[in-house]
This record gives C-alpha cells, structure tokens and sequence, in this order.
C-alpha cells in the first residue's frame, strides 16, 4: 500500500465518526524510536492478558499558542516522541498470538502512528467535552480486523481548530498499559518535550509477577471472570446490547460529593462493623449505582453486578518497583438485588462496593494469577468496548461498570506551551460505562462521563441530583 492510500484509508476511517466539512487528515507518519532499542520478545503477565486487545482513547485540549505554529508543534511532539519511545520502547512494537489466547510483545521498533488533521470546528464547539463521536475522531481509528501484529500499539493525532486550539488525541493499548502506565509516558514525553531530561525511567520487566512451580491452588472463583447476570426473563442480552444509548457528562460539586459521603458514613456507624470510613468515591459510586437500579425500574429481585477496577501495586506483600510498565489492575465485581440497593440506605450499597475492593489481598492476586495461568484459553475474556458490540462480556442493563480515575495524575500535561484546557476519555464504550474523573479545577468536584440507553437516561439524571 502506497502513502496515499494509506492517507485515503484513514480519511475514510475518521469520516465514519465526523461530517467531511469538519476533519481533514492532512499527513501520516510512523514515528520510531530515536537510538536503537532492544529487538526481543517480551513477557505480558496473567494480569496483562485479560483485558481488550483495543486502545485506550484519551483526548488533551490545548488553546492557541500564542507564536507558536501547527508545524512547530507538531515537530516538537515528533522529535520528543521518538526520545520517549527509547525508554518506552515496548509501544513502539507489536503484539502476538502464541498459545492458549495469550499475548507477547515483539519489541521490533515499528513505531507509533502519529497523524496530523485540520478541524473546521472550535474548541467552543465542543461544550462541556463530553465524550461522543466527535471526540472519538480525534484520536486515530484502527481497523481491528487487521491481523494483530500490524496494529501499531501507541496512536497519536494532532488535530488544529479554526479557532487556533488544537487537541492531542492518544490512544495506548490495554494490553501494555493501565491509567497509572499510561499516565506516567505522557509525563515523562511532555517532560522531554519541554527540553528537561526524563526522570522516571520504566521498569519493564513484567516477568516480576509471575510465580514460581509449583502454582498454589486458587483460593477464590473469581466470580470477576464469569457471566454478569442477565435481565429477568431474558435469555442473552441481544436485546440490550442493540438499544440505543446516549452519553452525558455529570458534574458533581465537592459540596455534594460531601453530602453523599456523610449519607454513605450514616447507615456505616449504624449498622456495619466497617471502621474505616467510607471514601468519595464509594459514596459516589454507590449514589450512581442505585441511580441506574431506580432509572431502569428492575425488578426488586433483579441481581445486578457492578464492575470497578482494583489498583494492587500496594497490595502486594512484595510491592513492584515504583516505575514498573504494566497492567496491576483488576476487576472485581458484586451482585445484590436491585431491591436491595433501592430500599435500602445508601451506605448499605457502599459496603458491598467496598467487600469487592477489600478483597484484593496478597493471597486473592496471586489466586487470581493462578487462575488465568490455568485458564485453556485467555481470549475469551478479551471483550471489546465498543458501542453496538456484540462479542464478549456485557456490563450494560442490569449492570455497570465504573472506571477511577480520580487518583491518576491526569491533569497539567505541558509539552512547552502550557497545560491543557480539558483532559477526557475519548470514548464511553458501552450501555453502563463510566469514569469519575476529579474537576479540572482541582476545587474537590467530580466529572462523570456516563453511557446509558436513552430510555434511561432522563430518569437516571433526575435522580443522581434529586436524591443527593
């Protein structure tokens, strides 16, 4: 394939997201690392093999540049790239098959895709940067039916408004990288970019969390890899995956969040032997999930599932290095009745959310190592977060899944001509799927960009605000 069909073959991928009169790709590259880096094939743990194999979409907003210009910008973000792709070299490789639906990496130095497009559109237009299809053209497509290994694993677009702004759309692949990873390339490539030497060098070597033969028997079932529960009544969730969501973003003050908190830590000085106070986020995350239960009118017997993501870099009793360059992030998952969480107190919802954190211990992440190095086949458990999807898991009605990120540093990301405006997911894939992201003011608030059907989405809005 020559350049320009290359080029023609993304324009065309990008148009399925944004009208023509609003997006023109303008070139393509492949940025490779700067020095040579090692060419080898590299260890992905059990904990890097059971999440999708597509990207992570985020997208940083940037307002005009004063004397800046687009080239200018755009061979600084070049040349940097190519700096960090030397400590980063891992996403400037590719990914592999091998045995049992497993994946390793071929440290080839084929390089991150960089595009570069125009917009007709401002950074005005935008509005409260929720995520939609128009942010979602901002970061590169992929067309996931090419064979795996010639997939870039790092895309970058860099996208100039009209009126002078511009947004750098990434998107990292869930195989290589979590929030905390992803986080921490972006710093040290806007470190480089700004002319300082890189400080936090990654520790690449995953092979640090596998365990030694003989395998310890698994102590769990591990209830985060089977089936979420299906609507009463129904026998697959077809139905649900083709309804017609919509997506919003939710807004919370910090002096709501408090009161959601102290209604949370009422019910816990009651009636539950937790000591430890309930946190902002499971207070909140409580609040959103008896919202959908009451929004999509189950049943009072309905079993309902919500999925969260577990940080266990400081669970471990032998922690990873600081800088360690991979996925340490597992689901976990608990099922009450939808009854259950409406009638009773909100707090009581939050203790179900916090006996799913709590039980990542030392003892349940190596049980759950073990459990996916026995698996037969891994692939199974790689779904796609994509709207409409029909493969894989489904974390929409009667379910949620909710993405923190309220710790990550996301914001402040200079690349040497000031930080962004806005940071924001790219995409919300699916019925169910939200992210709590601290206010970008950092005055204590939260964004919550959310996905629900759109038969649900009025009634949920109403209740996550009348019932603070």
């Amino acid at each position: 394939m020559n350049v320009r069909q290359a080029l023609n073959n993304r324009k065309s991928l990008l148009l399925s997201f944004f009208s023509p009169t609003m997006v023109t790709l303008k070139a393509s590259y492949m940025v490779k690392p700067a020095k040579e880096t090692p060419t080898r094939l590299m260890y992905l743990s059990e904990f890097d093999q059971f999440d999708t194999i597509t990207h992570s979409p985020t997208v940083y907003f940037y307002q005009q540049s004063g004397e800046l210009i687009l080239n200018a910008i755009i061979h600084t973000l070049k040349d940097s790239l190519s700096k960090a792709l030397i400590m980063f070299y891992p996403l400037a490789g590719r990914l592999q098959w091998i045995a049992r639906g497993r994946l390793q990496i071929h440290c080839n130095s084929m390089g991150a895709e960089f595009l570069e497009a125009e917009s007709e559109a401002k950074i005005d237009d935008f509005g409260d940067f929720c995520p939609s299809s128009k942010t979602r053209a901002l970061i590169p497509s992929v067309d996931y039916d090419r064979p795996i290994h010639e997939l870039p694993l790092l895309l970058v677009q860099v996208t100039k408004f009209s009126c002078g702004g511009f947004s750098l759309g990434l998107g990292i692949s869930h195989a290589l990288a979590d929030g905390e990873c992803a986080a921490h390339f972006i710093s040290e490539w806007a470190r480089i970019a700004r002319g300082e030497k890189p400080e936090n060098f990654p520790f690449l070597d995953r092979t640090i969390l596998q365990l030694e033969d003989p395998l310890p028997k698994t102590s769990f079932d591990h209830s985060e890899f089977k089936p979420p529960p299906l609507l009463i009544g129904h026998s697959n969730n077809t139905e649900e995956r083709n309804k017609k969501t919509v997506v919003a973003m939710l807004k919370l003050s910090k002096e709501q969040i408090n009161k959601l908190k102290s209604k949370a830590n009422e019910y816990r000085n009651s009636e539950t032997s937790t000591n430890r106070a309930f946190t902002r986020y499971e207070s909140v995350t409580a609040h959103m999930w008896r919202c959908a239960c009451k929004a999509r009118q189950h049943e009072s017997e309905q079993l309902t599932n919500i999925r969260i993501a577990v940080d266990f870099r400081s669970r471990l009793q032998s922690s990873l290095p600081k800088w360690y360059f991979g996925c340490t992030v597992l689901p976990v998952v608990t099922t009450p009745t939808s009854g259950d969480i409406v009638s009773k107190p909100l707090g009581y919802t939050a203790e179900k959310l916090r006996e799913g954190i709590e039980k990542v211990t030392d003892e349940y992440i190596r049980s759950c190592f073990v459990f996916l190095k026995n698996e037969p086949d891994l692939s199974k458990f790689r779904f796609f977060h994509t709207v409409g999807s029909s493969q894989g898991a489904f974390y929409g009605n009667p379910n949620m899944s909710v993405t923190n990120w309220t710790r990550l540093p996301l914001y402040g990301m200079d690349f040497g001509w000031g930080k962004e405006i806005c940071m924001i997911p790219g995409a919300i894939g699916y019925d169910g799927k939200a992210f709590i992201l601290p206010g970008r003011n950092e005055d204590g608030s939260f964004l919550i960009p959310l996905r629900l059907q759109v038969t649900h989405m009025d009634n949920f809005k109403k209740f996550f605000y009348e019932d603070i």
